[in-house]
């Protein structure tokens, strides 16, 4: 929907009509050294400061410097923005900015018909484009007749605007993702002055380098301004109604989720350890958290993933809330630990950031692929509880809450994010400190059993009876010394036992432990009585709940499920499930959560997948729900 004015006359430009809308989608392209992931940040800081909502998808090479001008060295940022509440990054772009004949051919196929097209010229040149297989120059054969095309020297114009800056011409031509940034900010009316401020304090120790680029960032904005091609602007006003009253601001998954670690232990009242070791895409929890010392953070970047976890799982010893960040690859070398955390019964948050597999796989991409090995994926009898975001912003209340559930009993707990979540991007409510959780842990201070002669003793495996939990006892307490290792412990003294009872006592009582884990029940959106329900976990929620949007909106009746626990499940979800004839389960992986479903309900669930390394499209889950509504 669009409205058009005019815009009121300025000296030296040309008159403009402005065109309201309600929603837009931008992407940026270019080469993974065009900066097009910083200048989709930026244009994303400036959408958040004006109060629009917004979901965004970067998506990057897995190369750290892909060959330049190649399709697959291509670097893009999607993002969607609106006047109301949106959940999903966007189907399709209604503008794409391709820097290079790369960039135009890797994301010309996700256009509709009557899309805005910027393309910098002065990169399609005769080798740049037979690299990419043109044979003649898309801007002039006629096939790009179907969109808006704006053919823009970027480079040219930002090098000429930059000529009185002691620059080399490949240093001016660095700044032209700020030129185009500026472009786009003339085209969407977004404020200026943070990205400037951002700007001078990027490149504090070089103002000469700040300077150029405020410079051809300005000289995209009266571009903009004074060019005859674009003859007009858009306004999306702020999401006024979308937010409830609060403080907001912009948050991508990791940072959302590095946040409520700090909330967590802060609540806890007991200093946060880090063990980590890097890898695609939980770095950023790392780096982080580093910045943190002042409350009582303390991060350590091991030599590898076992090491980094047997630090994290030492620290829980010594009474901290210790935590390992990593994705799919490390959770395999951390398995062995993991299954220790379990046997030691001591509270351990392992978060996995998944990503595509198997092996190193797609390590810049997206996937819900480690559901059945955090499940399973140990030696042994070794149950953990499983909790799992829905989006960026959830994900630090799904920090609270693995840890509400890792310190009240004792046991290490899955926090699944993955890709999508970690690097994208919505508002966020800045929560009151008196809305937290009180996570308060009381430590064992003395004996706690009475043997037949009367004395007192200390035993670590002497449980809590609603919990069954054991005591978490600080080293160099007095009176509370007692055997920690992988060897199976007796009920109650902790001392090691081979006797078989005893193993299957201990056995099935971490189980009991972890099947009663107080989660709530699961809340089905059904207003119309729907006699099909999608159900979903992990970061499907926005596209399965913008596709219930479509699908109701064109008179359909469809019921929606998601899942935050998934080990153990919410106690009625059977129940909830019995109600509908059907039940569709979308995942990004080959069915891992409908093969759990139809093992513990009997439910022939409906499987519908997707392992391409990217997100749903609403468009595309609503034509297979409708199909499901349908019966087909």
């Amino acid at each position: 929907m669009s409205v058009e004015t005019t815009a009121p006359a300025v000296a030296g430009a040309v008159d403009k009509k402005v065109r309201r809308l309600d929603r837009v989608i931008i992407r940026f392209a270019g080469d993974s050294g065009d900066g097009m992931q910083l200048t989709g940040d930026r244009f994303t800081s400036e959408t958040a400061s004006f109060g629009n909502d917004l979901s965004t998808l970067p998506n990057f090479p897995a190369e750290i410097r892909a060959p330049a001008g190649t399709l697959p060295g291509v670097s893009s940022f999607q993002l969607h923005f609106a006047d109301h509440d949106i959940l999903t990054p966007g189907d399709a772009p209604n503008v794409l900015v391709a820097m290079n004949p790369a960039a135009l051919k890797a994301n010309i196929g996700d256009l509709p018909r009557g899309a805005e097209i910027i393309v910098n010229t002065d990169e399609f040149t005769k080798r740049a484009m037979q690299k990419v297989g043109y044979a003649a120059s898309p801007l002039e054969d006629g096939s790009l007749d179907g969109y808006h095309l704006h053919p823009v020297p970027l480079t040219t114009l930002t090098v000429e605007a930059l000529k009185e800056f002691d620059l080399t011409r490949k240093e001016a031509e660095r700044s032209k993702n700020m030129f185009a940034l500026g472009l786009l900010s003339w085209m969407y009316h977004r404020p200026t002055e943070g990205t400037e401020t951002f700007l001078r304090s990027k490149f504090a120790k070089k103002p000469d380098i700040a300077a150029a680029n405020i410079a051809a960032f300005r000289a995209g904005w009266n571009f903009g301004e004074t060019t005859e091609d674009f003859a007009v602007s858009y306004e999306v006003a702020p999401a006024a109604t979308a937010f409830p009253p609060g403080v907001y601001r912009n948050i991508s998954g990791n940072l959302a989720l590095s946040y409520g670690l700090v909330a967590a232990s802060r609540q806890a009242d007991l200093p946060l350890f880090l063990g980590s070791y890097p890898i695609t895409p939980a770095s950023d929890i790392l780096h982080e958290l580093s910045k943190h010392k002042n409350f009582g953070v303390r991060t350590f970047q091991a030599e590898d993933e076992i090491a980094g976890i047997g630090a994290a799982l030492g620290a829980a010893f010594g009474g901290s809330l210790a935590v390992t960040t990593t994705s799919g690859p490390g959770v395999a070398l951390k398995s062995e630990t993991i299954g220790l955390a379990v046997s030691l019964e001591l509270p351990l948050l392992v978060v996995d950031i998944q990503r595509g597999g198997p092996s190193t796989g797609l390590p810049t991409k997206t996937e819900q692929a480690d559901l059945l090995q955090a499940m399973y994926g140990r030696n042994g009898e070794a149950p953990v509880p499983v909790v799992a975001p829905r989006t960026p912003a959830d994900c630090f209340d799904a920090a609270l809450e693995a840890a509400r559930i890792a310190l009240a009993y004792r046991t290490p707990v899955f926090l699944l994010s993955d890709g999508y979540l970690a690097n994208g991007s919505e508002p966020w409510r800045v929560p009151e400190v008196d809305e937290l959780p009180d996570l308060t842990v009381r430590f064992a201070q003395g004996p706690n059993h009475t043997t037949e002669d009367g004395t007192e003793v200390f035993w670590p495996y002497k449980r809590d009876p609603h919990t069954l939990a054991r005591p978490w006892a600080v080293p160099g307490t007095p009176g509370l010394e007692h055997r920690i290792g992988g060897i199976e412990k007796q009920d109650g003294t902790g001392n090691i036992s081979y006797d078989p009872a005893n193993h299957d006592f201990m056995v099935r009582t971490r189980q009991a432990k972890i099947d009663g884990i107080d989660v709530p029940d699961l809340q089905a959106d059904d207003p119309d009585g729907a006699r099909t329900l999608v159900l979903g976990w992990g970061s499907t929620y926005g596209p399965i709940t913008a596709a219930v949007r479509r699908i109701r909106a064109q008179g359909g009746h469809i019921a929606q499920a998601h899942l935050r626990h998934l080990n153990p499940f919410p106690p009625n979800l059977g129940e909830v499930l019995t109600r509908y004839e059907r039940v569709v389960i979308p995942e990004m992986n080959l069915g891992q959560l409908a093969t759990l479903i139809r093992a513990e309900y009997l439910i022939d669930a409906l499987s519908y997948t997707q392992v391409n390394g990217m997100p749903f499209k609403a468009e595309q889950l609503a034509t297979a729900l409708e199909e499901a509504i349908d019966g087909h």
